[in-house]
């Protein structure tokens, strides 16, 4: 099991501030002793449109030199582009798809091997099964270009956020539907905890599907004894699975008033003592 933070808490997504180079968040990171890095897709950091391919290879350079592996990759859904997989708009939908692809790309050439998938969301006026058809078509599409990067694809359900893939059933379901050896499952505390669900039951039921995971206690805070979610249960569990993945802090980035370095130190002391 390996310990990875997640980057929009130091970037600009959702949130403007605060923002920090991408140099910068490695080598903090690093220095705190994580063994990997999520970096989210948008720019400062990662939007990929943005790094030609010297700059991705500088990235990488910086990433071997503070020895931090790069965990994983997610999109920065919403906003402007939208890039909604579901959406009614057949060019969002286009433009979700390639996109993706492009992240997949980044992923690869920055050494990674895994991308986070948001499954979209049922715009009003769209049939629920249209909506998820729509999905599950992109998610094909994302993962059939994916595996020819050694890329694998997980399925995040995201109910705080979404109204189509909330729960791990949805999630158990796309994939079955998609049928493709390179998509996976992951789980995020925050979001099971806004279904005052178990974490440890979302283990449990994906198994050995089970390829990633976040952690966040409710509002986005660091996992801790005083939380929601029974952090001591969701180790005991990723043991007994022996969980080779990575355990990656997604946290405090839906707000300005943070101190990032100390939720990401917080959040890494406690999780190490219960490893």
């Amino acid at each position: 099991m390996k310990l990875a933070f997640n980057t929009w808490v130091y970037s600009s997504f959702p949130v403007w501030v605060p923002a920090y180079p991408l140099s910068e968040v490695i080598e903090r990171i690093a220095r705190i002793g994580y063994d990997g890095i999520e970096i989210g897709a948008a720019s400062p950091h990662a939007f990929p449109d943005y790094l030609g391919p010297a700059r991705r290879r500088e990235i990488r350079g910086m990433l071997e030199a503070n020895v931090l592996a790069l965990a994983s990759m997610l999109p920065a859904p919403g906003g402007g582009p939208g890039y909604n997989v579901a959406s009614p708009l057949a060019e969002e939908r286009a433009a979700a798809i390639e996109q993706y692809r492009k992240v997949a790309d980044l992923c690869a050439d920055l050494g990674g091997s895994t991308l986070l998938y948001v499954a979209g969301w049922q715009v009003f006026g769209t049939d629920r099964r249209q909506a998820w058809d729509w999905s599950r078509a992109a998610l094909e599409a994302v993962a059939d270009h994916a595996a020819g990067r050694g890329v694998t694809v997980v399925i995040e359900p995201t109910s705080a956020d979404s109204n189509l893939i909330d729960s791990c059933d949805d999630a158990i379901g796309l994939k079955a539907e998609v049928g493709r050896a390179n998509v996976k499952l992951m789980f995020d505390t925050y979001h099971v905890i806004y279904r005052n669900e178990a974490s440890s039951d979302y283990i449990r039921r994906m198994g050995a599907d089970l390829h990633h995971i976040h952690l966040a206690d409710a509002n986005r805070a660091a996992p801790s004894d005083a939380g929601k979610a029974d952090y001591r249960a969701i180790v005991r569990d990723l043991k007994e699975l022996d969980f080779g993945g990575y355990v990656t802090m997604e946290i405090g980035f839906d707000r300005r008033a943070v101190e990032a370095d100390r939720m990401a130190r917080d959040a890494f002391d406690y999780i190490r003592s219960l490893l």
